[in-house]
């Protein structure tokens, strides 16, 4: 199979660079989307092995053909299952580019973007089961604020709630655009884009599962990574920042830290960067989408208890 370029991923040196890939090593891509970082772990690896996720199955039109690669088409939060049915029980690194595919923001059919008139799909996989239309049409009022305030850091979330309650018992919001003309009249002007943007990400977010997904990503990438392996993960809201921060701090999604009985921190993980890595101002002037990026790098230590 011919291998597409799509798009050059945000930090791809930096998070590449991050996983300190050995020739030999076997390194795993947690979110292949258009395969860019693939193709740049592929060429640090001579031996070594790279095994690909995405839940995405039109993923399959960029795949790589090369033997040293594997593709598993389900989502991240899978990942040991299907290590152990390929037969690895650790591997050397693992990233994870948590930004929305272009192929999935330019694409106006997935219903992804307010900017073009399509039905409010944004489903990652054909098998979960509820759409963002879906939600907006079943979620009472409270639940709809809960997901703006807490997908989205949405102001005003109980107004923007209120407002999708009372037009659906007129009008069904089904299309991005019948759900941007519904909420157009509660934002000013000059920040109209910005808090649609909000909106739409914490939707997205609802019907993907996300955050239940990283978590239980997370929850395994110490279990699976040799000591000094690197766990490499680039975010792009703070609440996906914080649940990394958290993980990388402690082990654990509240970032609490334990010790032993003397003292010693018990986590599986050390920081390699304390301050977090972000665009620099060309790749910003070239890729707006880069400018929330936040990219952490961590090195799983020796310590093997409760992982």
């Amino acid at each position: 199979m011919v291998a597409i370029e799509y798009h050059i991923p945000v930090l791809l040196s930096e998070s590449v660079s991050g996983l300190a890939i050995k020739p030999d090593g076997v390194y795993v891509d947690l979110t292949y989307g258009g395969g860019g970082h693939s193709r740049e772990i592929l060429k640090h690896i001579g031996s070594g092995k790279l095994i690909s996720f995405d839940q995405d199955p039109a993923m399959h039109e960029r795949l790589i053909d090369d033997s040293r690669f594997e593709f598993v088409q389900h989502n991240f939060r899978y990942f040991g299952n299907y290590l152990n049915y390929l037969g690895f029980d650790k591997v050397d690194g693992i990233l994870a580019d948590l930004g929305v595919s272009s192929e999935h923001l330019d694409n106006p059919e997935r219903g992804f973007s307010f900017r073009s008139d399509a039905h409010l799909d944004m489903r990652m996989s054909p098998g979960l089961k509820k759409s963002a239309a879906d939600i907006l049409r079943e979620s009472d009022e409270q639940e709809l604020k809960r997901i703006f305030q807490e997908y989205g850091e949405v102001e005003n979330s109980h107004r923007i709630a209120r407002r999708i309650v009372e037009t659906r018992q007129v009008n069904p919001i089904e299309t991005t655009f019948s759900l941007a003309g519904c909420l157009r009249p509660l934002f000013p002007m000059n920040r109209e884009n910005k808090m649609l943007a909000q909106v739409f990400q914490a939707l997205r977010i609802a019907v993907n599962h996300e955050i239940e997904s990283l978590e239980e990503m997370l929850s395994q990438t110490a279990a699976y990574l040799n000591p000094g392996g690197r766990l490499v993960v680039i975010s792009y809201h703070s609440l996906e920042d914080r649940l990394v921060k958290n993980y990388i701090k402690g082990g654990n999604a509240e970032g609490t830290i334990k010790t032993d009985l003397f003292g010693h921190t018990l986590t599986p993980f050390k920081a390699i960067n304390r301050k977090v890595i972000v665009p620099g101002d060309e790749e910003n002037n070239r890729n707006s989408r880069a400018r929330s990026a936040r990219l952490r790098i961590a090195e799983r230590t020796e310590y093997q208890a409760n992982v």
